[in-house]
């Protein structure tokens, strides 16, 4: 019930190279952070190395990405790999949306994600709101809290 490993890389982003305003006040990324990174591909390919070097590729373990809802993987990643003509990995395909996990465990919807879970459960928001690896941590201590009141967590997505 603790993390034990983290990825995390910033990608140089290709159609729009130039940060909006908009962007950096929603997730606090700075035009300086993204210049010079990977590209999407490089990272994907990373991503990949990383699920293997910890053993999440093995047949025999399972395992599962966690969103605070079904945009990032069902829309999001799929259509910029597709514009991109990159191939979308498998284990990206199937997904448990924390929101409607919640929805299950406690009987109502969280309007505002993260924030309301983290305030059903009394827990401590962590971070800023929308930056990518402090979403992660939000999760994870979600989960952990729902996991530790006996919630089975099941895949969520529907399969494409």
């Amino acid at each position: 019930m603790e993390i034990e490993s983290t990825f995390h890389m910033y990608v140089q982003p290709v159609v729009h190279p130039q940060l909006t305003p908009f962007c950096t006040e929603l997730t606090g990324i700075i035009q300086a952070m993204v210049d010079g990174q990977p590209s999407l591909q490089q990272v994907l390919e990373r991503v990949d190395e990383w699920m293997a070097k910890e053993g999440l590729l093995d047949p025999n373990v399972k395992s599962i990405f966690v969103t605070c809802g079904d945009w990032d993987l069902k829309v999001m990643l799929p259509g910029q790999c597709q514009y991109l003509g990159l191939p979308v990995a498998d284990y990206f395909k199937q997904w448990i949306n924390l929101k409607k996990a919640y929805s299950f465990a406690m009987g109502c919807w969280p309007k505002n994600g993260l924030l309301d879970m983290n305030k059903g459960l009394s827990l401590q928001h962590i971070g800023r709101p929308h930056s990518g690896i402090d979403d992660c941590k939000n999760i994870a201590n979600i989960m952990k809290t729902l996991a530790y009141q006996g919630f089975i967590f099941k895949q969520t997505s529907k399969p494409f």
